[in-house]
């Protein structure tokens, strides 16, 4: 595997997903009207299914190129959306048996998540 080869695919797969998030947003926001950000619902779901398949096939085919599965996942997928990585995660210690962490993970991510966000507002607010 060539690292600046894999580098150039997740970037290019970065772009083309940033801008499809984008364009959903765009969509189910301004041109749909939705108060629900359903643009980022949708692209949390999409994103979450194709990276459960792309790693389903990368498994089921271990002969294909790796460096296409970093493009779909670490570009394509972490551009459109980064819930899809903490959705394969999960799913992962699911599939392990490690409740305990599974829970962990995601009242973690989700709680500091929604923490960090505020935090940043309060950040820009008294400074």
């Amino acid at each position: 595997m060539n690292l600046e080869r894999t580098l150039v695919l997740i970037g290019i797969g970065g772009a083309i997903g940033s801008v499809l998030r984008y364009l959903l947003q765009y969509w189910f926001g301004t041109i749909l009207g939705f108060k629900l950000p359903m643009g980022t619902l949708v692209a949390n779901f999409l994103g979450s299914l194709v990276l459960g398949v792309a790693y389903a096939i990368s498994e089921k085919f271990p002969e294909i190129n790796p460096e296409w599965r970093f493009f779909i996942a670490s570009g394509l997928c972490g551009g459109f959306t980064t819930f899809s990585t903490f959705s394969y995660e999960s799913l992962q210690m699911l599939r392990t048996g490690n409740y305990i962490l599974f829970f962990a993970y995601i009242g973690l991510s989700v709680f500091g998540g929604i923490g960090f966000a505020l935090a940043g507002v309060w950040i820009v607010k008294w400074f």
